[in-house]
């Protein structure tokens, strides 16, 4: 988005570091913007925010992404700037655009945050549920805060879209799916026709990707394995946490840890899975493997956010049964999975296509700009 933005728009960017390697990361970005205003908060600041802010009304969720020399520098630069306007990447963020007085302001909700928030209290025992029911419905109250204060809100899917007409605010809406860049997402070389490797992607401190692939792993990973005694799990994603580091103990599972690019770790995968069962959104995971020619399977909720057909696109294990005869039936069957592959490749990359996705960012700042 920021590159395509700096071709016909001066653009700053301002955003936040968990580490000062994280920051030299993404010192890049400087080749598409006029300025990057970036700060590095740590995560015992983050979680200290986070902890402050319990008993109060504000999000502990958004108080976790709180940086006051951030919020300064960004007011200095609108002062001192001719800006037309802000547009706000997730709810978390909104709280440095709240001060800024003119111009108009787009909300990129992505997805709605505070619907994750409360499908984890459905999902969490007391107290921890009870917890996320709180933080629930502080989100949801600051979403609504936000909108007041938008002229345009936009969400990666329709479903997220509809959920938000629910909060009775009047807006205009738009939705620009998340798109994939189906020149980088490619294979360098034909995986191995016997290969027999599952792979998952996907940050690895996150709980639905912990919950889903622990249990994957746990409960569907055997009988795979029963059945395919060849077959391989690799999880390839940063900062695993402990539950996730111990399932290397399991015989035929790694953990990757960090990798600075994940395809070298999934060229020869035969299966891609998303075993999420909490998901909101589009997972890029999916779109990444299916680009790259792999044939996922998924469960019903990862796949919601994804411009796909079920069974001609990717797999969709609708029971843990289900998904495990999908998965060896793809391990097993060469021409299966090349079919679905090559199917869900040409679909990632005609329906979420970068371009497309960017003409509606196009249309819908010529309206809030007009």
């Amino acid at each position: 988005m920021i590159q395509h933005l700096s071709k016909t728009h001066e653009v700053t960017v301002a955003s936040l570091a968990h580490t000062a390697q994280e920051l030299r990361d993404g010192s890049p970005l400087q080749q598409h913007c006029a300025q990057l205003i970036a700060e590095v908060v740590p995560d015992a600041a983050r979680w200290t925010n986070a902890a402050l802010s319990l008993p109060g009304t504000f999000p502990s969720s958004a108080a976790y992404f709180r940086s006051s020399r951030l919020a300064e520098r960004i007011q200095d630069a609108w002062r001192n700037s001719a800006y037309d306007g802000i547009i706000v990447h997730c709810a978390f963020a909104a709280q440095y655009a709240l001060p800024l007085q003119g111009g108009f302001r787009v909300m990129d909700y992505g997805d709605l945050d505070s619907a994750k928030w409360a499908d984890y209290a459905h999902h969490r025992a007391f107290p921890l549920a009870a917890a996320y029911a709180l933080e629930s419905a502080k989100l949801r109250r600051f979403e609504k805060l936000v909108a007041q204060s938008s002229t345009h809100c936009t969400f990666t899917t329709r479903g997220e879209c509809d959920s938000f007409r629910q909060l009775g605010i009047s807006r205009p809406l738009s939705v620009i799916p998340n798109g994939v860049d189906a020149g980088f997402f490619c294979r360098d070389k034909v995986p191995p026709t016997d290969s027999k490797v599952i792979v998952f992607l996907g940050r690895m401190d996150y709980f639905p990707n912990i919950d889903g692939i622990c249990w994957f792993a746990k409960e569907l990973f055997g009988p795979i394995r029963a059945r395919v005694p060849s077959a391989e799990l690799r999880i390839v994603g940063a900062n695993p946490v402990r539950a996730v580091r111990a399932l290397a103990k399991i015989p035929g599972i790694t953990v990757t840890g960090f990798v600075p690019d994940v395809r070298p770790h999934v060229n020869d995968a035969a299966v891609a899975i998303a075993p999420l069962r909490l998901a909101r959104g589009t997972q890029n995971k999916i779109l990444e493997c299916m680009s790259m020619g792999i044939a996922v399977v998924s469960t019903p909720e990862a796949a919601r956010g994804i411009q796909a057909t079920e069974g001609e696109h990717l797999a969709v294990g609708n029971s843990p049964q289900e998904f495990v005869e999908l998965t060896v039936s793809l391990l097993s069957n060469q021409q299966r999975r090349t079919l679905l592959a090559e199917a869900g490749r040409a679909q990632a990359a005609s329906a979420h296509q970068w371009a497309v996705s960017m003409q509606v960012l196009d249309e819908v700042l010529r309206s809030v700009s007009a």
